[in-house]
């Protein structure tokens, strides 16, 4: 059981961010912020796979003006991503945006740092403190102290802004793309504030190399109870980033979505295409949002009993397989019948495992 560590909650649009609200995914639109539709379409995609929050990039005016008709049909709360010019956060609040991702002392003077927050207590918009490890202010970056402590001072010098100014509605972000510095700032961060923390390894990488460094980083964080909110940051489709989120929490019992699959490694005694099969089924019941466990085992003699906890399963034989239920075999079916047949099966016990 994990034991969170104690944060205030804000609110983004709907989603409730700290606190006892579970852990939320986010993501970031790659497309166009000025181009509506392609931009609506990707939303779209990502909230069907469980995305809660998703993030804009807010380049120029056309962009915060596209905002206005986004947040409108978006399913999801928008959170505009802005750096350095002020107006734009301005007009993306006047058009509805539910939060806003900037550095309150990288928007020049006092005074427009003063009508941003402003308007976002007006509207009762968070502001998300984002620091990044490549973009440190210089009186930070000098000095002869971790990289982890140069971020963690960064943050708080926001924070100080912003509570200076009777601004409270905050979450905070310290990224790196190493992953022992992102973990120590986090570590750091979460016994200096208690504001909600937004989850990240940036420039992760591809699929692959991101889903290592991501893993590491956010499950060691989630795993010591940090953590409100995250994103797995990857060089893919973002699709991938939200079932990425989900699987990481799902691995520490802290979010259920969708189905627990697990399948067991090949060795010898596989007489099957065991690799194939594994990538169907997961494949094929991926969308599945059903609180229950499947397993794909290589041979019949081990894996029944070695994947009894799961609620159902295929164990391989030669050009065949047997499905079982809880450890139990209850049919054996030839190899190019097995998914079909386990999906019957699933769905005529649904009643029986909802």
């Amino acid at each position: 059981m994990i034991n969170r560590r104690k944060s205030k909650q804000i609110s983004v649009g709907k989603v409730k961010v700290g606190g006892d609200a579970p852990i939320s995914v986010q993501s970031m639109c790659n497309t166009d912020t000025r181009d509506v539709d392609a931009t609506l379409n990707q939303i779209g995609e990502l909230a069907s796979a469980g995305c809660e929050i998703i993030r804009l990039a807010v380049l120029n005016k056309d962009a915060a003006a596209a905002v206005k008709y986004i947040v409108q049909k978006s399913p999801i709360p928008v959170v505009a991503d802005i750096h350095f010019d002020y107006r734009l956060a301005l007009s993306c609040i006047e058009n509805g945006v539910h939060g806003l991702r900037i550095n309150p002392g990288n928007i020049g003077k006092r005074e427009h740092t003063v009508k941003v927050v402003e308007a976002a207590k007006s509207h009762n918009i968070p502001i998300r403190i984002g620091i990044n490890a490549g973009s440190l202010e210089k009186e930070f970056e000098q000095q002869d102290i971790p990289l982890y402590e140069k971020m963690v001072l960064s943050a708080l010098r926001h924070v100080e802004i912003l509570e200076d100014l009777n601004f409270y509605d905050t979450k905070i972000s310290l990224k790196s793309s190493d992953v022992l510095t992102t973990i120590e700032a986090y570590r750091l961060i979460s016994k200096k504030v208690d504001y909600p923390l937004h989850l990240g390894v940036t420039e992760a990488g591809t699929l692959k190399s991101g889903l290592i460094k991501s893993s590491i980083g956010l499950g060691t964080l989630l795993s010591e109870g940090i953590g409100d909110t995250i994103r797995v940051s990857l060089t893919e489709n973002p699709v991938e980033e939200v079932n990425a989120g989900f699987g990481i929490l799902k691995s520490l019992n802290l979010r259920k979505r969708g189905i627990n699959f697990i399948s067991c490694p090949t060795c010898g005694r596989t007489q099957i295409d065991l690799i194939s099969l594994a990538k169907q089924v997961e494949e094929r019941f991926k969308n599945l949002d059903l609180p229950i466990t499947i397993a794909v085992m290589g041979c019949p003699v081990n894996g029944p009993g070695e994947a009894k906890h799961a609620d159902f399963g295929i164990a391989g034989a030669i050009k065949e397989g047997y499905i079982f239920k809880k450890g139990e075999i209850i049919a054996r079916v030839p190899e190019s019948d097995l998914i079909n047949s386990l999906e019957n099966i699933i769905m005529e016990s649904y009643s029986s495992v909802k």
